[in-house]
């Protein structure tokens, strides 16, 4: 006999009522977790997740069948799949879900989601919603308010034979380095093996100019730490180290917000950190389960990366790209390559992996070793 489907739920949300469809299918297998205690999930931490959301075009990572083993992300080449980049609003969206207007790397424009309220959240988790990725810009009055970075984002990825606890020892260092810049960063788990580290910005900045200030942090962190750090675009020779990624500053590339669950067995959340707790936690640590309570207890700690936040917290950029421009002028460092969908971007090197690369001098390097 056919199983029958439970019921629709329908939750209360700052006012609004959501309804949650096959509130019982298991959305996580590993750990019984259920798509009714994920969209929980949300509801519970709303006050972060809105935080990390709030008025920011956001893309929404879709597992609409649950995250269960053999499931596979749809991509550009191969667009069949078990889950999907939501960038346009989805049709029938409720009246109360708002939208902002981005363009692509590609000059072709969308309307993606824009949270507001809480209740947006939780109707997107009921679609399968795990995992928000929201612009480092914000939405507002004038029409080229989608093209001011707020949030310089920096990425440590750590490479095959490195692990979380290798990022964690790179984290002090860029900790020290963003200081020396003037720049204050706010740490949290990718609720993967890396560490993400944010700095809000005054809106004034474009992706270039993020992008460029990203590399130098990058370069110079490589400098100091040669056997720990790398800014190498092609991974075959990146070694067994922290990839700084810039790339994740340049236009459409985004990072998972503070508070989204990540698609994996068990369920962790990419959980804001105090800096004194990095080296001191895992990524485990941090789940669905588990998070609203710590929440709770200690607040939001990614509150000074708000949109509505005190225009007082934001940094100011300008010292990183000073050191950009001496890279450049000093050690001829100048620009790194794009991702390949990109369309080749000015002052961009030749972007072809090395192997592959029939002109290239067997010795030669692409600047991003230099140690001045």
């Amino acid at each position: 006999m056919a199983r029958t489907a439970a019921p629709a739920v329908e939750l209360d949300v700052a006012g609004r009522t959501v309804r949650v469809t096959s509130p019982d299918r298991v959305v996580f297998p590993a750990r019984g977790i259920t798509k009714l205690q994920v969209v929980e999930y949300f509801v519970a931490v709303g006050e972060g997740i809105l935080g990390a959301l709030l008025e920011r075009p956001t893309t929404l990572e879709r597992w609409p069948k649950g995250v269960f083993e053999g499931a596979v992300m749809a991509t550009r080449a191969d667009s069949r799949g078990d889950a999907f980049y939501q960038k346009r609003v989805p049709q029938g969206a409720p009246d109360y879900v708002e939208t902002a207007t981005i363009a692509f790397p590609s000059g072709r424009t969308a309307d993606e989601v824009c949270p507001t309220e809480p209740a947006v959240v939780a109707w997107a988790a009921n679609l399968g919603t795990l995992t928000f990725h929201p612009w480092p810009v914000r939405r507002g009055p004038e029409p080229d308010s989608t093209e001011k970075v707020d949030q310089l984002r920096i990425d440590l990825d750590p490479q095959p034979g490195t692990a979380y606890a290798d990022a964690a020892a790179v984290a002090p260092h860029l900790r020290e380095l963003l200081g020396e810049l003037g720049l204050t960063g706010y740490p949290k788990t990718s609720g993967g093996r890396g560490v993400h580290v944010f700095v809000p910005l005054a809106p004034r900045w474009s992706f270039q100019q993020a992008r460029r200030a990203t590399i130098a942090i990058g370069r110079e962190l490589e400098r100091r730490l040669p056997d720990q750090v790398t800014t190498r675009w092609w991974k075959e020779e990146r070694g067994a180290k922290i990839f700084v990624d810039y790339n994740q500053m340049a236009r459409d590339r985004t990072i998972a917000s503070a508070y989204s669950v990540r698609a994996n067995p068990r369920a962790t959340v990419s959980t804001p950190l105090e800096w004194d707790e990095v080296a001191a936690v895992h990524p485990d640590d941090f789940d669905v389960l588990s998070v609203p309570a710590r929440l709770a207890e200690r607040g939001d700690l990614f509150a000074p990366l708000r949109a509505d936040r005190d225009p007082a917290l934001d940094c100011d950029l300008e010292p990183a790209l000073a050191l950009a421009r001496r890279d450049e002028e000093e050690h001829g460092l100048g620009d790194l390559p794009y991702p390949p969908e990109y369309p080749k971007m000015p002052g961009e090197p030749k972007r072809v992996q090395p192997s592959r690369d029939r002109d290239r001098p067997k010795d030669a390097a692409d600047g991003a070793q230099e140690r001045a």
